[in-house]
């Protein structure tokens, strides 16, 4: 196996952070298709790779945001893949912690419903990103592939980040999936799990001054010998 630098990837890995605000310009075919190679050879169960992605840009995305926009302030969610799960005990508290950093770095208080609402709906528009990639798990595949996709979306992350990109991977870009199918042009089957909003970043977003932090390794990781 070819030597690599640890150290490059880590930092590759920590650099990569959920960013809410971009700059308006697109980012070149050339670098997104780079970044797209390098995920292509994310692992998965028997090399099925079991992902499709929808990629929408500029004002075509900006059309979509807006169509989800009026779905969510007059209708309710409807995933393909419904989101029931209850975090509980120290993953509640994770959630609470990450949601205190994002509303903490853009000023809007607890108590302030019309602000948090407002910062919900930009989830809808991709935080006004330039791009966003729409994944979906094809048709007659389960969790097991699900997983496999949860991978290529961390490697694409990755590859987004190295290639000088800000990212965001959006349960919230998968609650209205019938409004993608019919903007887009797409049949049903394969199920949406998630989007991903990329571009450059903005750094004077208040948003993105928002960080979380990481449990410990002691915390996570059980060792058996």
């Amino acid at each position: 196996m070819t030597s690599l630098d640890p150290t490059a990837f880590d930092a590759v890995v920590r650099a990569r952070h959920s960013v809410r605000g971009y700059r308006p310009e697109p980012v070149a075919d050339a670098v997104i298709d780079a970044a797209f190679q390098t995920a292509l050879w994310a692992p998965s169960n028997c090399n099925v790779q079991p992902w499709l992605v929808h990629l929408v840009s500029g004002a075509r995305l900006r059309r979509l945001g807006q169509a989800m926009i009026a779905q969510a302030q007059g209708g309710k969610p409807a995933p393909d893949v419904p989101m029931d799960t209850a975090y509980r005990d120290e993953f509640r508290k994770r959630q609470i912690g990450s949601a205190v950093a994002l509303y903490g770095a853009m000023g809007i208080a607890r108590d302030d419903h019309a602000g948090r609402t407002a910062a919900f709906l930009r989830n809808l528009d991709a935080f006004g990103a330039p791009h966003a990639a729409f994944v979906f798990l094809p048709e007659g595949f389960g969790t097991r592939e699900a997983a496999d996709l949860g991978g290529f979306v961390q490697t694409l992350m990755l590859a987004l980040t190295a290639q000088g990109l800000g990212s965001c991977a959006q349960g919230a870009l998968s609650l209205y999936p019938d409004v993608i199918r019919a903007e887009l042009g797409l049949a049903p089957g394969p199920q949406l799990m998630c989007g991903i909003a990329f571009g450059y970043e903005d750094p004077a977003h208040p948003a993105n001054a928002a960080r979380t932090d990481r449990v410990s390794l002691a915390g996570m990781v059980t060792r058996h010998a």
